[in-house]
Order: C-alpha cells, then structure tokens, then sequence
C-alpha cells in the first residue's frame, strides 16, 4: 500500500505541472489584464500604465512569467520603472552627490520554495489570504460530503430493496428533478422562501458580522450552515442514491446474499453487512470526483449565499485578473482531484479487501 500510494504521488507531479502550465497560459492570453482592473482611470498615461505593469511582472512574455512563478525572481535583476532595462548602478545616471542606486532584484521565491506572491488586490501574501478562507470551504464540503454520502447511499440501498415500491420510483424522480435543477436558482428560491419571506433561516453569510469578523463554534451558529449545504448536498445525494441503487440491484441476487438469508439472519444485516458493503465498491469510484465537484460546486454556493471560502475568492481573483491567487487556487483545486483520486482506490482495497493495490 505504501509503495502505491508513494508511486501514484510521484506519477502526479508532472500532471501538477501540465495543470499549471496550461493555466497559466490560459490565464494570461485572456482578455484584459490586472492593470486594467486596478486602473479604473481612462486618463491614465502609457508610462504610467507601463510602470504598473512592470511592478506587478506582467508585461513580460508569458513563459517568463511563469517561470518566475514556478522558481521566483530573488536571483535576478527586475525592470520596475517600466524602461525595459533592469538597470544596474553603472547603468543609472548619477545623482547630484555622485551616487548611482541599482534597482532591485525581484522579492519572489517561486512556488516551488513556498512562495505564491502577492495578491494585487489585498497587498498581502497568497497563503495568507487563502488560509483564512480555507476552514470555511471546509466546513461547508465536509458538510455536504458527510449529509450527501451517507443519506445518499441508504436511499439507495432502500429503494434497491423495496424496488418498484412507492418509495422507490418517488426516490428516483426526486433524484433526476434536483440532479437536473441548477443549484445556484434552486439556491436564490430558498433564500428569497425562507430567508427573506418567511425568515427562518440567514440568507447570507457564515455568521453573524461582529467588530472582530470572527465567527463563534459551529454549534453555535448552525442555522448559517443549513441552506448552503443543502444546495451542495442535493447533487450528492440525488447522485449517490442512482449508482447505490443500481450497484444494490447487481448484488442482490448473488450466492452469498441468499446463503445469508438462509442462515437466518435478519434482513437488515443482509441489506447493509453483505449487499451495501459489496455495491460500495464502484460507489468509491465517485469520492474522488466529488472531492473536486465540491470544490467547483462550493464557487456557485458560495457566490450565491456570502459565504467566505475560497470559492467565492477564486471568482474574485478572476474577474480582477488577480493572477497570483488564481494560480493558487489551481493548484489547490489540482491538489485536491489528485488526493481525491487517490482515495478512490485506496477505498477499493479497504472495502473489498481482495483487492491488492500493489
């Protein structure tokens, strides 16, 4: 197991850097520019224009852009007046008291040393700004993967036995109308229903805004959790209960579920100790999937309901042309399906343990 887990790692580091080859390309080849959205002024001059492209480092190509967010600049010379020169003290004209100030080499350490820049928009670190959005995104998709997963798969597993009943084929339609709704309108009519309507429930935010902006222990704001990880859910579980469903049907008339009834154990035993766990076995092949889908479904949930997590900073980031953090969030959302994968078939031997991973 160690040795697969330690392979499969390996495998993905040149996937990691494809991902963010492409990206970055992508990103830079896109119209419009970070200069053009912190620069709201249309008098503005070409060299004032230049001098801000030159203190950000995007009037470089974009290979050398992205070389110097892969390994940092700390090592070379940068051009921050916009001249086109990385001017040295011997290039510099003298000041009146004979002095010469080279400019500066660049402040970057690359990615590759822990360092993904600073934000355009925050003046802050990248990390930092990410790190303090991470634990909502968190709650939020654990949340979701947790409610999801589990009422999922025991809708399955139900309607796979009492197939063809009342409560099956309502399961199965339920599951196709919120599998085909899309989360982001489902999510305004519950807010305008039973937030601003009714007002049962906040309709935005992860808590109740104070001076500090700090938010007390889930338990104690646990209405704010409700609405946005019922929207995250709904997919889960419409999706979960078509595949536990269809996976429990397989199964359900092999040997050893009728060698199981025949010992005279309880049919719910046979249900969820021998059929579930056995139908489990391609369910795993989701997880990793649904790792990421949290993550891209988590941009819409958390865009529609205020919720502070990365998600709603990636849209953030990438209507500012905010490069530094959009890369960032590409390697976390690249991270993410990578782990998430690799679960999936660690899963596999866990439940079935005929299987060998290495």
């Amino acid at each position: 197991m160690v040795k697969y887990v330690v392979r499969r790692l390996l495998q993905s580091i040149p996937i990691l850097f494809g991902i963010t080859l492409l990206s970055y390309l992508l990103m830079t080849a896109a119209p419009g520019g970070p200069v053009a959205a912190l620069a709201f002024d249309p008098r503005i001059s070409a060299a004032e224009r230049q001098r801000l492209e030159a203190r950000l480092g995007v009037n470089d190509p974009w290979l050398v852009q992205y070389l110097r967010w892969l390994i940092g600049d700390d090592w070379m010379r940068r051009d921050t007046d916009g001249d086109g020169i990385a001017d040295t003290a011997i290039l510099i004209p003298l000041d009146a008291n004979g002095d010469g100030v080279p400019e500066p080499p660049g402040e970057r350490r690359g990615v590759l040393r822990g360092d993904f820049g600073i934000s355009f928009t925050h003046r802050r670190p990248v990390l930092d700004v990410l790190f303090e959005r991470v634990p909502a995104t968190l709650e939020l998709s654990i949340s979701a993967l947790l409610i999801g997963a589990s009422v999922g798969i025991t809708i399955g597993v139900l309607a796979a036995v009492r197939r063809g009943s009342i409560f099956d084929n309502l399961t199965r339609v339920l599951a196709v109308v919120f599998d085909a709704i899309p989360g982001f309108w489902l999510g305004l009519m519950l807010i305008l229903l039973l937030g601003s309507q009714l007002g049962l429930l906040p309709m935005q935010g992860r808590c109740r805004v104070t001076m500090d902006d700090s938010c007390p222990p889930v338990y104690q704001r646990i209405e704010y959790l409700i609405l946005p990880t019922f929207i995250l859910s709904t997919g889960l579980i419409a999706g979960y209960s078509r595949f536990t469903r269809a996976s429990m049907l397989d199964v359900m008339g092999e040997d050893y579920m009728r060698t199981a009834r025949a010992k005279g154990l309880r049919e719910r035993v046979v249900w969820f100790k021998h059929g579930a766990r056995n139908a489990l076995i391609p369910i795993a092949t989701f997880l990793g999937p649904a790792l990421t889908g949290l993550l891209g479904g988590a941009v819409i949930t958390e865009t529609v309901f205020s919720w502070p997590g990365v998600g709603r900073e990636a849209i953030a980031a990438v209507s500012q042309r905010n490069y530094p953090v959009v890369m960032a969030v590409t390697v976390y959302a690249a991270l993410a399906t990578i782990i998430g994968y690799l679960i999936s078939d660690i899963l596999y031997g866990i439940i079935d343990p005929r299987i060998r991973l290495e």
